[in-house]
């Protein structure tokens, strides 16, 4: 039975929700002034010059357009088009694909009897088609046998390079987006050479991501979340051509890879002593970190080139990184450490 609320007391846990709602709205409410293309500027015919092109590929591809229309935020035209399963592939540089969330999308897909959402694609480097966004669906759709999928295809071939942002089809962990920003990096690279890594703030997110791609390209089981945070506030977009600067990350990335190896070594010694904590890589790599109690430098906001300067050189922070491990005395870490190791996993990147 409902219980009845009266009284002051009432009042003020009726008022709590209200309140609440009001704050979200607030954070939430719309835009003053509205932009963007009228229904009828949105309107686009499939056979209008801006996708003739596409329209021709698409039907040389064994695939029919559909319709077309600009992109009602920034007016760019796109071709709404069915396309034979075998005539797009994921763009080379993307992450890898997971069996288990093909399957267990295959079988929703199954089960509700619809492929509803169209894979996004543009032209690709090698003259193909490509999607940034979609290669699970793509997937899936092998796996239930189907002949044709729907895609809306992009005259925008720079879609490709902004995959990050595109894909939310499955959630990224550390490990995909870092193995994708370094693939994609690598063919930036060699498609415009003379480009400055920073040129590309946007498309790679973070400069961290280079340098952890290019371990977890090594090393497909290193745990590159416990160097998050120390990254983090050293790591910084560089000014150097694109080629230059990940040859100096190659050279980051070896060292971190030592200095990880070093770690490893620490926590099986420590295993051997009795501890047992799923946090104990973290817990070493936070005791040998020369930079954990040095709040990181916030650059102006608004501007992703203006990056904030790093606390120290990344390349002098390696290498007393590598010397604190090197010295890591097993023996000084106590039953209490225990209690701590949670909490500094914990801590934001």
């Amino acid at each position: 039975m409902a219980t009845r609320v009266s009284g002051k007391s009432g009042a003020k846990a009726a008022a709590k929700p209200a309140s609440r709602r009001t704050r979200v709205r607030g954070k939430l409410a719309p835009r003053k002034e509205q932009r963007g293309l009228s229904a009828i500027e949105i309107v686009l015919d499939r056979d209008a010059p801006e996708v003739a092109a596409l329209a021709q590929q698409v039907a040389a591809r064994g695939g029919a357009p559909i319709g077309a229309y600009r992109e009602p935020f920034s007016g760019r035209p796109l071709l709404l088009a069915a396309l034979p399963v075998d005539a797009v592939q994921p763009t080379p540089f993307q992450r890898d694909l997971s069996p288990t969330h093909t399957q267990r999308l295959a079988a929703k897909i199954e089960e509700s009897a619809s492929f509803l959402d169209p894979l996004i694609v543009v032209r690709g480097e090698d003259g193909g088609l490509w999607t940034p966004n979609g290669r699970h669906r793509l997937a899936a759709a092998k796996v239930l046998g189907l002949k044709q999928i729907t895609a809306l295809v992009s005259p925008d071939e720079t879609l490709a390079f902004r995959i990050l942002a595109l894909n939310t089809e499955k959630a990224h962990n550390l490990k995909d987006r870092a193995l994708e920003v370094i693939r994609m990096a690598r063919s930036l690279a060699a498609r415009e050479p003379r480009s400055k890594e920073s040129e590309f703030a946007a498309q790679f997110e973070a400069p961290e991501l280079l340098t952890l791609g290019i371990v977890y390209e090594r090393n497909a089981r290193f745990g590159g979340g416990a160097y998050g945070s120390f990254l983090k506030k050293l790591d910084r977009f560089g000014e150097r051509t694109l080629p230059a600067s990940l040859r100096e990350r190659e050279g980051y990335a070896s060292r971190i890879e030592q200095i990880d190896a070093e770690v490893t070594r620490i926590v099986k010694a420590l295993q051997e002593r009795g501890f047992r904590s799923p946090y104990l890589r973290s817990y070493v790599v936070a005791r040998v970190n020369p930079v954990r109690f040095v709040r990181a430098k916030q650059g102006k906001k608004g501007r992703a080139e203006r990056q904030a300067a790093p606390v120290m050189p990344l390349a002098q922070a390696l290498t007393r990184m590598a010397a604190a491990a090197h010295r890591f005395d097993v023996g000084s870490v106590s039953n209490a450490d225990l209690a701590l190791v949670a909490a500094v996993s914990a801590e934001p990147d």
